[in-house]
């Protein structure tokens, strides 16, 4: 695979992914058809060694893996969810002639971002049908359907000296100037334009704005890749095409979890049973489990801050990592990041031995440092573990920005761990 063609496939991910549920299904999707076979929590297991399977848990987390006699298995984990603004339960609001929709912003929104954007509307939605089943099915609007104007400078005069975002009031798309409007209704229709005629009664759903912008090149050269999503589909997307390029001999998974962006405590997040309990039913055997597990790595891919140009002071200038420069090995020596020398010394062979850059990140001693998946797995599975990331500006941001090199640099490492 060229680096173009990754890209191009990266670009069309993006785009299809608008919510955890989505980049889910398109995931499963291509797993199913890279020849693995789809298990389901709730039924029994049969494996058989030699084939590869993948699981999902509430639509928005998928595990993927092969079943080798190998059990050195190389572990890659990312987050399908992204910051956003999610749609309230009871979110119509008619008011000042527009009928505008109320959201809760979900995990740490760069909430100025999101103002003058096109905006659609995405994710899943329950019904009851004429059998009396409650189904679920995910929707698309696509379509640019509510938009959050600015207020005018002529009316906040201070606007480009101090400005504040208010949540509750300020960050409400508006959709219509027709007060005819009715939420079920457009449920039912878009629904129906998913496929579903059948809908007896709507019942609750989970529902988030985003930019209707598409994925794209920028730069001279196309040195980058702007999207929404990039924190973290780049690296499902990494993670994802890595396992479908080994072989069913290679010992490898693919974890990508939901909530990362809101601490990951959550039935389908990365503090859940949802790795624990799928590596506990392909090993069933307690002695067999320990030793898998640490003879094992997990690779935890989030993204990494890449100096910012117009702001280098908010980076340690010996540990910060720029655009298209290779992968970043994440450091913190509060564990916030779960990287060791071990873990790292690893890393940086495979990379060595392909010729492949790194680079380190260490936040800033004086400043907050965040978290991610990879000390929430490590404690919970007692696995050796290494946080990497792929260097992005504007993370959070409701149009993220990274290199066109670095994503397809990292998935040459990963690739290298099988070798």
């Amino acid at each position: 695979m060229t680096k173009q063609d990754f890209n191009d496939g990266l670009l069309g991910f993006l785009d299809a992914s608008p919510t955890p549920f989505h980049a889910t299904q398109n995931m499963a999707g291509m797993f199913l058809n890279a020849g693995f076979v789809r298990l389901y929590e709730e039924q029994k297991w049969a494996l058989e060694q030699g084939k590869k399977y993948f699981v999902t848990r509430n639509d928005s987390s998928i595990i993927a893996f092969t079943y080798p006699k190998d059990k050195n298995y190389v572990m890659v984990g990312a987050h399908t969810d992204s910051p956003n603004l999610k749609l309230k339960p009871n979110p119509v609001i008619k008011e000042h002639g527009v009928v505008k929709f109320g959201v809760e912003p979900y995990g740490g929104v760069l909430l100025n971002t999101w103002f003058d954007r096109d905006l659609s509307l995405a994710g899943r939605v329950s019904y009851l049908n004429s059998d009396n089943i409650i189904k679920d099915a995910l929707i698309d609007a696509k379509k640019a359907i509510a938009i959050i104007p600015s207020l005018a400078i002529h009316l906040d005069r201070e606007v480009n000296e101090k400005k504040s975002v208010n949540a509750q009031t300020d960050i409400t798309p508006i959709l219509s100037t027709s007060q005819e409007f009715n939420f079920d209704e457009f449920l039912k229709e878009q629904l129906k334009m998913s496929g579903v005629d059948d809908v007896k009664e709507l019942y609750a759903n989970e529902l988030s704005f985003y930019d209707t912008q598409k994925a794209s090149f920028v730069g001279l050269n196309d040195d980058f890749i702007a999207s929404a999503r990039v924190d973290n589909l780049l690296s499902c997307y990494v993670g994802m095409l890595s396992i479908c390029s080994v072989g069913e001999n290679k010992p490898m998974l693919f974890i990508a979890s939901d909530h990362e962006e809101v601490g990951s405590e959550s039935a389908s997040g990365a503090g859940g049973s949802f790795l624990e309990s799928t590596l506990k039913r392909v090993y069933s055997d307690f002695e067999e489990y320990t030793q898998m597990i640490r003879s094992s790595i997990l690779i935890s891919a989030d993204n990494a801050h890449a100096i910012h140009p117009n702001y280098p002071s908010k980076h340690d200038a010996n540990h910060a990592p720029r655009i298209n420069k290779g992968s970043v090995v994440k450091v913190n020596a509060n564990q916030r990041y779960a990287s060791n020398s071990k873990t790292i010394s690893r890393f940086m062979n495979v990379a060595s031995s392909l010729n492949e850059p790194i680079q380190n990140f260490v936040t800033r001693s004086d400043m907050g440092c965040g978290s991610t998946i990879g000390p929430i797995t490590a404690s919970r599975l007692g696995i050796d573990t290494l946080d990497v990331g792929l260097p992005t500006y504007a993370m959070h941001s409701i149009r993220e920005l990274c290199g066109s090199d670095d994503a397809y640099s990292l998935y040459k490492i990963i690739l290298g761990f099988n070798d």
